[in-house]
């Protein structure tokens, strides 16, 4: 890395509750395909666009974080949402890592390509940084529901969502709660080391 370059910084935030094999693979293919120096996987304090469990502890879910990528380069689990408190902005997280000769790149799923221009702060983000979105689904409908909204995006912003290429992973976080709820084996669906962490603690029962 010599002086003159850009110093290539991915962003992946997120509930994480748990993390999972689809979080992981999307983190992956993240840092490969836009060619990162860096990722920060960043677990919300307080998403503002969800619900999150009553019970629910964000230093467990930070933990799980640092299991599931341990011993990957490059990989930076970041407590500053959870350190700063309340609703977790976008906004305020991309301001926090903003630096000189660093360009920013944020990943976002299919739920937050289609709810973008909703959050707190949207075109202000769309300045400080890349977005880079990934598919979790297969449905076609929704594939035309992407494109619309991001030649929406394009044609009212100047900004176009580069997109990650991976076969789409169907598996969420509320799934896996679930299956842990009624006694269903997990250790498909999350690293190893979580699923170990999830039952040692005894978190979603």
């Amino acid at each position: 890395m010599n002086g003159f370059d850009h110093t290539r910084v991915g962003i992946y935030g997120g509930t994480f509750a748990p993390i999972h094999n689809g979080h992981v693979r999307a983190a992956k293919a993240f840092m490969e395909q836009m060619k990162l120096d860096y990722l920060f996987i960043i677990p919300a304090h307080l998403p503002p666009h969800k619900q999150i469990d009553e019970s629910d502890d964000p230093i467990y879910r930070l933990r799980m974080c640092e299991l599931a990528f341990e011993g990957v380069d490059g990989v930076v689990i970041s407590d500053c949402e959870i350190r700063r408190g309340g609703k977790s902005y976008t906004y305020d997280t991309l301001k926090e890592l903003q630096r000189e000769n660093t360009r920013l790149f944020l990943l976002c799923g299919t739920d937050m390509v289609l709810t973008f221009d909703t959050w707190y702060r949207f075109e202000d983000i769309l300045k400080m940084c890349y977005p880079v979105y990934v598919r979790r689904e297969n449905d076609p409908l929704i594939g035309n529901r992407i494109v619309a909204k991001i030649t929406e995006y394009y044609q009212k912003y100047g900004v176009m969502f580069r997109k990650i290429i991976i076969e789409p992973v169907e598996l969420s976080s509320t799934d896996i709660r679930a299956a842990v709820r009624s006694g269903k084996d997990i250790s498909t669906l999350v690293p190893p080391k979580v699923a170990e962490f999830i039952r040692e603690n005894g978190l979603y029962l």
